[in-house]
């Protein structure tokens, strides 16, 4: 689908304060859309109905793995060879995982929107988790970043595809996680760890031996590997795994708030809707200009000068 017939569908949704599903299928009813993007967006609502009167002969879990494999969104994680799909695609698992534990589907979605208005006070403490990729700039005064071993991080799949391409990309996002706190960051790696059910033996990521000692306050029991601090001077010692890195930096986050709202969407979204009635010359910015022939709640049948006889909603309108 394209970002224009998105946005449009997004106009749709906040001036009717509707699900974009809603809204998806109200454009359907107009000559909003052009045709290849109304045909596909036609055959999702279709299959999207489909799966939900599956759910009256099925399990829930087998509708959501049916969708999934139907959708294509499975065959397109597993062709992509990158890092981020392969955890998406253990995203999925643990989703048909969690799936078992709810009678239904509606039980599931009633608990994750629980958990989700709980995330979404931002007036109470919290932990936020997020993946290193979605991670940008100063943000929290206090960071963990666990899992600071190699073949883990760096990624030994990124370092087998791209070599050191895919180190250097590595290595770039340890900086990225590092300078997300404002105050301090720890960093921790294990000296065993379980796998599909294995236990395997872990070395530290070579990216810690990188970190400036100077900035550096270990903080651990006895164990496995040395404090770190003695490798940067070669040696070893019998402490391990914990390591405080107190960010240089002090300055302040850079907040910013995308907007692609033009005036016009602006005022639909806020209900700044004009007084409209058969007969009236009116104008559209995709159509251009015409009168009104009839009047449907937000919908009116408009006979334009050069498009001809079209079916639009009265947010896209405005008198002329």
């Amino acid at each position: 689908m394209g970002e224009s017939a998105l946005r449009t569908l997004r106009l749709i949704q906040r001036s009717q304060k509707i699900s974009l599903f809603e809204a998806t299928r109200r454009a359907l009813e107009t000559d909003e859309l052009k045709t290849r993007p109304r045909k596909a967006l036609g055959d999702l609502i279709r299959n999207f109905e489909r799966w939900r009167a599956m759910l009256d002969g099925m399990s829930h879990v087998e509708v959501v793995e049916t969708l999934l494999d139907e959708s294509g969104y499975t065959d397109m994680l597993r062709l992509d060879r990158s890092v981020e799909a392969e955890g998406r695609l253990e995203n999925l698992k643990e989703l048909t995982n969690a799936l078992q534990e709810f009678d239904s589907l509606p039980a599931f979605l009633e608990h994750v929107a629980l958990l989700t208005d709980m995330a979404d006070r931002s007036d109470t403490d919290m932990v936020s988790l997020m993946t290193l990729h979605a991670a940008k700039g100063l943000e929290f005064d206090t960071v963990f970043l666990p899992g600071w071993e190699e073949g883990l991080f760096p990624n030994q799949r990124a370092l087998d595809d791209k070599g050191l391409a895919g180190l250097e990309e590595e290595r770039r996002l340890a900086y990225v996680g590092l300078t997300r706190a404002r105050k301090r960051a720890y960093v921790s790696f294990a000296a065993n760890r379980r796998i599909f059910n294995q236990w395997q033996a872990a070395i530290p990521s070579r990216f810690l031996r990188e970190l400036p000692i100077g900035h550096l306050a270990e903080s651990s029991d006895a164990g496995l590997y040395a404090t770190y601090s003695a490798g940067h001077h070669g040696g070893l010692r019998d402490q391990a795994s914990g390591f405080d890195y107190e960010s240089l930096g002090t300055g302040g986050a850079r907040r910013t708030r995308w907007r692609d709202e033009t005036l016009d969407d602006r005022r639909a979204v806020e209900g700044d809707k004009p007084d409209l009635s058969v007969g009236q010359r009116v104008f559209h910015q995709k159509f251009g200009y015409g009168r009104i022939v009839a009047v449907d709640g937000n919908k009116l049948d408009i006979e334009f000068e050069k498009a001809g006889p079209k079916k639009v909603l009265d947010s896209f309108i405005e008198a002329a």
